[in-house]
């Protein structure tokens, strides 16, 4: 398994992590939450994706999860357990 350098152990944790329960919380108590994290992206989307939004019918395409998805993060932990038991 790979590990966390002593360098990225020593950083404190993300400070919109602290407010991710609080929000989720919220939500489920039927609170609007308004998301206003700050962050844009600065590498080309690929056109695969472009593509697929352009033939969607979203009617807002949002940001995920600040955790992430949770079914991909799940997929990603089978993956790297793979890999230690090979």
């Amino acid at each position: 398994m790979p590990t966390i350098s002593q360098r990225g152990e020593q950083m404190p944790p993300s400070p919109i992590r602290k407010l991710v329960p609080f929000a989720e919380a919220a939500k489920k108590k039927g609170v609007k939450v308004y998301h206003l994290n700050i962050g844009q992206p600065d590498i080309e989307t690929p056109k695969a994706v472009l593509d697929a939004v352009r033939h969607s019918d979203f009617k807002i395409l949002e940001y995920s999860h600040s955790a992430g998805n949770e079914s991909y993060r799940r997929k990603l932990t089978g993956y790297y357990k793979s890999l230690i038991s090979m």
